[in-house]
């Protein structure tokens, strides 16, 4: 590429894994395409990236604030219980500061952001930068969300955890994606204590601001959802496709995954379901003895990755020696892609986080869908079991409560139950879109011609 149609772009994700990811696919691709790439995080985060990184992309680093109630040691939302994950977005509003000045000192294009940072198309703007938010969430779940224009309006904005369990009057297709009153989990979900603003308001705040909005979906999956929220923006909304792992699952603990490999070697195809809810999800000890009660009743062979966030005492005594050749536990982080892929598997029991979600249907997987209770999970187990390639396990409304026996018949229906065949065969068809790798990156290479595009016509 000539060296006068180089963009320089910025990146700057949230605080979590699972938004620091797939803004790093992005900058791979653009980096790709000749372009150069500034990731800015803290320290910590960036150390934890890849270390064959392209040339083209350069790693910066921000110093995170120190607040009171913040751990000293902490800059991502897997190292704090959900309760002061406030605290981490008030330290992250604390980096306007250092983002301007980084900005300010380099020759950017492009800022791409996340959706916390709501001050920063502000910042941008007054830089003459221009701003793209970057969704980590699907169409559907920014649908919810609403116009900017009511986000930020205090007085017509939802008001109460019960406003969001109602599909929005708004959504113009028929569609039940909507929360659960125990997905709503605590009042900081709704508002940050310190800055008195939700997260819808940043949300609304970011979108007003930028000049263009990318989602990480596709229309062969979402074509309504795409479409109403061109109109609810009043902007540029591009699909930026799924972002499906290629083949990239990393093999730590060499010697644990040959052993998991050869017991799912021995079990007949399809017949294994596999149970992890994500990296942050952290149930109580009774939901999580409840929930391996009803993969015990299942009868069916199953892996289950439980999360060192998980804390002493969640598998319940004697589980093991219980389910011994029929169940295999691993504690801690485990190849996922590796064990999705593996012929022997035919269901996943997720926490419905969007990236395990893309990374089932991929390979073809179908869904038990028990929602982490947080952030959009509620809505990704919604559309899921609307799209009917999975099936929700059945949950008290308002405390998320639920019993084995209902874990149990769920598992069965999806996995084996001749009610569950459209199931697992909608399932098994999705490959054609969820893993199709070069469809995905079609949706890459738009995005990124808009972005030339965009700095060309401001020259």
């Amino acid at each position: 590429m000539d060296n006068k149609e180089e963009l320089h772009v910025a990146m700057f994700p949230w605080l979590a894994y699972g938004h620091i990811m797939p803004f790093l696919e992005v900058a791979t691709f653009l980096a790709q395409k000749g372009h150069r790439v500034s990731f800015i995080s803290t320290p910590k985060n960036l150390q934890k990236l890849p270390t064959n990184l392209s040339p083209s992309i350069t790693l910066v680093e921000l110093l995170l604030p120190r607040i009171h109630g913040l751990p000293d040691s902490a800059e991502s939302t897997s190292e704090l219980p959900h309760n002061m994950v406030p605290y981490l977005k008030k330290a992250y509003d604390m980096l306007e500061p250092a983002v301007a000045e980084f900005l300010a000192n380099s020759d950017v294009d492009w800022v791409i952001q996340d959706f916390m940072s709501f001050w920063l198309p502000q910042v941008a703007r007054r830089l003459g930068v221009k701003s793209a938010f970057f969704s980590i969430f699907n169409a559907s779940t920014l649908v919810f969300a609403g116009p900017p224009s009511l986000l930020i309006d205090s007085q017509a904005r939802a008001k109460t955890a019960e406003d969001l369990t109602f599909v929005p009057e708004w959504i113009t297709y028929p569609t039940k994606v909507a929360f659960r009153l125990h997905e709503v989990i605590k009042e900081e979900d709704l508002v940050d204590s310190d800055s008195n603003m939700s997260v819808f308001e940043r949300y609304g705040k970011l979108v007003q601001g930028c000049e263009i909005v990318a989602v990480r979906t596709c229309s062969e999956f979402e074509a309504e959802p795409l479409s109403l929220l061109k109109k609810l923006h009043a902007r540029p909304v591009f699909p930026m496709g799924l972002l499906p792992p290629q083949n990239k699952s990393r093999r730590e603990g060499d010697g644990r995954w040959s052993e998991l490999k050869q017991w799912l070697d021995d079990r007949e195809e399809k017949s294994v379901f596999y149970v992890a809810l994500g990296t942050e999800v952290a149930l109580s000890q009774e939901f999580m003895h409840e929930l391996a009660c009803g993969m015990e009743r299942s009868g069916l062979p199953f892996v289950w990755v439980v999360g060192r966030k998980a804390g002493p005492g969640i598998i319940p005594s004697g589980f093991e020696s219980r389910v011994s050749g029929r169940g295999f536990v691993w504690v801690g982080w485990a190849p996922q892609l590796d064990i999705l892929a593996h012929p022997s598997v035919g269901g996943f029991l997720t926490h419905c986080g969007w990236s395990s979600v893309i990374e089932a249907l991929g390979q073809g997987r179908a869904l038990i869908l028990f929602s982490g209770g947080s952030s959009d999970l509620g809505l990704v187990a919604r559309l899921m079991d609307e799209r009917r390639v999975g099936s929700e396990v059945p949950r008290d409304a308002r405390d998320g409560s639920f019993t084995s026996d209902l874990v149990a018949e769920t598992i069965r229906r999806v996995m084996v139950e001749p009610e569950g065949e459209e199931l697992r065969a909608n399932a098994w068809a999705m490959r054609e879109i969820f893993g199709n790798v070069e469809l995905q990156l079609r949706y890459l290479e738009k995005f990124t011609r808009a972005l030339e595009k965009g700095r060309a016509s401001s020259q």
